[in-house]
């Protein structure tokens, strides 16, 4: 694993769009996220894994109004230089923002 992501659309709910090679990143992420629920963005760098959370830079809402956010596990390569927020927006989102772009509207399009 170097990244798993899970995100939401506009018209679509919780999925994961990077799974980090692995069959079933459900667990891994419960796990990294338990009691992270209402933070709406953070970064906890631990010695194994990197969890970060952030709101869509460019303010992204789904049809109900609610923001879009961005959840990562990071581990290897991914995670150096993530140690804040920040870090992730400016390391993180360049990585992925050009898929995200193409599924935003059609989640079928998220080939992994």
């Amino acid at each position: 694993m170097s990244i798993i992501w899970a995100t939401r659309g506009r018209d679509w709910g919780f999925k994961f769009l990077e799974d980090g090679g692995i069959p079933d990143p459900l667990p891994a992420y419960l796990q990294a996220f338990d009691g992270q629920e209402t933070k709406r963005e953070f970064c906890n760098v631990g010695t194994s894994v990197t969890a970060l959370r952030f709101e869509d830079p460019l303010g992204r809402q789904d049809r109900s109004g609610r923001t879009i956010i961005h959840d990562f596990l990071l581990t290897d390569e991914m995670a150096q230089g993530v140690r804040s927020v920040e870090d992730g927006v400016q390391v993180i989102w360049p990585l992925v923002e050009e898929k995200y772009a193409k599924v935003w509207d059609h989640p079928e399009d998220s080939h992994e």
